[in-house]
């Protein structure tokens, strides 16, 4: 049986589950019993270290299936492998694969795979165009719905050929796609909240506010991108009237920089209470809630939430970096992820707003011309 297994990787075992009632170690630290209890359907399990033993690496333990499945999603190893390990021992050792990612993330990555808390697991979509460069579109969204702790979908609307310094071409993608695409994700993970994004032109506009007619989501934040970090449009500005009437109507909460919110609005911004003045008149035009975000105006930005019923301020200072590549789209999908996890709008919105604070100000330093923002800043904050 012991050859069964590779001998070198028998020579790294280091951690393995055991059934215990009370107490339960990882690494020799003691840990509560309801603190992990859930950790596998009907086991009741712990973790230590303890020298090599390849004679005794199976339990025949009520843990069961559920580790099974752990080994093989984790280790590398095939189900028929597991078959041949000895089953007559009271411990499970994990593999040299579970040991190398550390007890704590085994422990994470076991509690999500639960079928209890993947039904807790929140959605959202990103209805966007694609930025082939990784920072700003659905690739940004995805990497904020990540972050978040929140699975992302994506139904892709045009795909931009751009990078840090300029835009090469935009391709839209056919209307019907784009509503086959928003059908395959709701008829089968319906998600908590929808960032919606470019939106290049009226035939996408559409498309897009049919999909949300017929499939009803909640809690919609839509990016009215209009035009890319360096000045290049990325939507037609005769289709603008269409998405006024057509899609913006349909939003939770619109997201236009002031430049956007101008051509909006139908009024130049150049102070904060002019910026009050284009929420409302969004606001009562659209119905939905309008932040109106401060990063173009001077000194610190200042974004300014209008509900219907009162004006919110949201401010941080203004970082020094020319980084600030797909900034909007990350904001919006912040806080369309806060929407997904449960947050009231006024709470989504100053989550999102420190979210982007922080991913500008641990920003990187990628490429010949606007730098991405740092989307997983608090991981690894310390590499930008």
């Amino acid at each position: 049986m012991i050859s069964a297994f590779r001998t070198n990787q028998l020579l790294h075992f280091r951690h393995f589950i055991c059934n215990r009632r009370k107490k339960r170690l990882v690494n020799g630290v003691r840990l509560r019993y309801d603190a992990i209890k859930s950790l596998f359907a009907g086991g009741r399990i712990c973790v230590e270290k303890v020298k090599p033993d390849p004679l005794n690496l199976l339990a025949n333990t009520s843990v069961g299936s559920n580790v099974k499945r752990s080994l093989v999603a984790f280790s590398g190893y095939r189900s028929s492998e597991l078959r041949h390990l000895p089953i007559t021992g009271r411990c499970l050792s994990f593999l040299q694969g579970i040991c190398q990612i550390g007890v704590s993330l085994l422990a994470k990555a076991v509690r999500i795979s639960s079928k209890e808390n993947k039904q807790m697991m929140k959605t959202a979509l990103t209805i966007a165009g694609s930025d082939c460069s990784g920072g700003a579109g659905i690739q940004a969204d995805l990497k904020t719905f990540s972050a978040h702790g929140v699975f992302g979908m994506s139904a892709v609307t045009s795909v931009v050929a751009e990078n840090t310094v300029r835009v090469i071409s935009v391709q839209d993608i056919s209307p019907e796609s784009i509503k086959e695409q928003i059908d395959a994700v709701c008829e089968d993970i319906f998600p908590d909240a929808v960032k919606i994004g470019m939106l290049s032109g009226e035939e996408t506009m559409l498309a897009v506010a049919e999909s949300l007619e017929k499939w009803q989501p909640q809690n919609i934040v839509l990016d009215p991108v209009m035009y890319a970090k360096n000045g290049a449009p990325l939507m037609a500005l005769s289709a603008i009237e269409t998405l006024i009437e057509k899609v913006l109507p349909l939003a939770t909460l619109i997201t236009p920089n002031i430049p956007e919110a101008e051509h909006i609005a139908g009024m130049k911004i150049e102070s904060l209470e002019q910026t009050k003045e284009a929420a409302a008149a969004i606001q009562r035009r659209t119905g939905a809630a309008v932040l109106v975000k401060g990063g173009h105006a001077v000194g610190d930005a200042t974004d300014i939430l209008f509900d219907g019923n009162a004006y919110y301020s949201f401010n941080s200072p203004r970082i020094d970096t020319k980084n600030t590549h797909g900034t909007g789209c990350t904001l919006s999908s912040a806080i369309c992820s806060q929407l997904a996890l449960g947050a009231d709008l006024k709470t989504a919105v100053a989550g999102g707003k420190d979210y982007i604070t922080q991913a500008i100000r641990y920003s990187l330093p990628l490429g010949h011309g606007h730098g991405p923002t740092n989307h997983f800043w608090k991981f690894f904050g310390d590499q930008g």
